[in-house]
């Protein structure tokens, strides 16, 4: 038992050391309690004739596939409780995806998988790390949320606005109209995209200088 328990406790720790370095909510004793929880609730229905000691061993009929059900239902919420909404972006869910699996390593010491139980904390944390570097030299599209403001009688024309966001590498995936302050000043909305990280920047220090502009905004979105 003592075995199954510190594997899981060491797999969990090394994970959630991993998410801690990164500053995440969930960390290392989040992931730790995780997959020592899983792997304690394991050992309940692994070494069930060891409690039930006045029940015959041939009435015993429980099913341990349903404690890692439970489980996995019950780390559902812990998730959930990562994930959170900043702005139009939404974080947490790289947190959320490691607790879950975490729960899954932590299940696999409790019964005493332990090669396949390795072999994911390995994987594990070759994800969050390795794939974490080759994420950020990929090429990617980036999306923003663009508002733009104008005065009503000195509007920046759709076509100028449109070449201004290209000349910076922005393409526009969207557009929404509004007249705003009971008709006095007028706003386009939009989604921008780029695959260049400095387009953003740079199209805000433009904009701070820009006689026309009486606000703007350029909210990234990201997960």
């Amino acid at each position: 038992m003592s075995a199954h328990l510190f594997s899981a406790l060491l797999a969990g720790g090394l994970i959630g050391l991993e998410r801690s370095f990164h500053g995440r909510p969930a960390g290392f004793r989040t992931h730790a309690l995780v997959s020592i929880a899983s792997a304690l609730l394991m050992l309940v229905t692994l070494y069930q004739s060891e409690w039930m000691t006045e029940t015959p061993l041939e009435a015993i009929r429980i099913d341990p596939t349903r404690m890692a059900q439970g489980i996995m239902t019950g780390i559902g919420f812990l998730g959930a409780g990562v994930i959170y909404k900043e702005g139009f972006s939404v974080r947490g869910l790289t947190t959320a995806g490691s607790i879950w699996i975490t729960a899954a390593i932590g299940i696999l010491y409790g019964i005493g998988f332990y090669f396949p139980a390795t072999l994911a904390t390995i994987l594990t944390l070759g994800i969050l790390s390795i794939f974490r570097r080759i994420e950020a030299r990929m090429t990617t599209q980036l999306y923003s949320h663009h508002h733009i403001r104008f005065d009503r009688d000195n509007i920046m024309p759709e076509d100028q606005l449109r070449s201004l966001l290209t000349s910076y590498g922005f393409s526009i995936a969207h557009v929404d109209y509004r007249l705003q302050d009971e008709g006095r000043s007028f706003e386009y909305r939009m989604v921008i995209r780029t695959t260049d990280p400095t387009s953003a920047p740079r199209l805000a220090s433009y904009l701070c200088t820009h006689e026309q502009v009486r606000e703007f905004r350029i909210s990234p979105t990201g997960d």
